[in-house]
């Protein structure tokens, strides 16, 4: 018995809804520039991200896609220099979400951000800015 999938207009009309919906949801979770910017000035007092001169930690100039512990003459902790991290968007949320548990050993101090939402700015606000 031969069977043919054909979709009714409303079933192909739901289809496109439904992906639109997808659409816009990823959209909406890409992080707002500006918001970012302001959310950044929690990490001002250790990090530069406008130029290639470190802190208290290590300048985020160009830090999405940037091995982890890579920055010449920054002194890394062990943890860090050792992690084989890659900085793209997941690994820095997860990091930025609670750095102590995500690299045991790292020397940032900062606790974390707690709203996924300000995760998201932040790094729509460093790629913006590299």
């Amino acid at each position: 018995m031969k069977t043919t999938l054909q979709k009714t207009p409303a079933q192909i009309i739901g289809a496109a809804v439904l992906g639109l919906g997808l659409m816009m949801t990823s959209a909406a979770h890409a992080g707002d520039v500006a918001k970012g910017e302001k959310t950044f000035k929690k990490c001002k007092a250790c990090h530069y991200v406008d130029k290639e001169k470190n802190k208290t930690g290590p300048h985020l100039v160009n830090v999405i896609n940037r091995p982890a512990g890579s920055i010449e003459g920054f002194k890394y902790s062990k943890a860090m220099k050792e992690s084989g991290l890659i900085w793209d968007e997941a690994t820095m949320a997860a990091y930025l979400k609670a750095p102590k548990k995500f690299v045991k050993g790292t020397k940032m101090a900062f606790a974390g951000l707690k709203k996924d939402a300000d995760i998201e700015n932040i790094i729509a606000y460093l790629k913006s800015v590299n």
